[in-house]
């Protein structure tokens, strides 16, 4: 009986990888090998960069609140402190959202910490 070759399922395997690297430059667009590597490697990347970015936005918005408070001589450590202290529920989204669209309101909210 004569040997059954993969040509179908393979070429549908190697057009899902190609597919995904569209977009890549030169051989990783079109060479299945150097496509799967690249492919692969992008989806390590996103994977490891969906959680950094979690990170990237926490230091972003310290950040801003440090320089928002300074404004008024108080250190974000001291500035985050009286906030427990005074049990305030914001989290930092919400201050450094404060700080740059309501910096009226945000300088009540230093003030009152004071």
């Amino acid at each position: 009986m004569p040997r059954a070759n993969s040509s179908v399922p393979r070429h549908r395997r190697h057009k899902k990888v190609i597919k995904l690297a569209k977009g890549y430059w030169g051989a990783r667009r079109k060479n299945y090998k150097t496509a799967k590597e690249a492919v692969e490697r992008g989806w390590l990347y996103a994977y490891r960069d969906r959680r950094q970015r979690k990170r990237d936005f926490r230091r972003l918005w310290i950040t801003r609140i440090n320089a928002a408070v300074r404004q008024y001589d108080m250190s974000y450590s001291v500035f985050i402190h009286k906030l427990h202290e005074n049990n305030i529920k914001l989290d930092r989204k919400q201050l450094s959202e404060m700080a740059i669209r309501e910096p009226q309101n945000f300088k009540k909210l230093v003030e009152s910490l004071k």
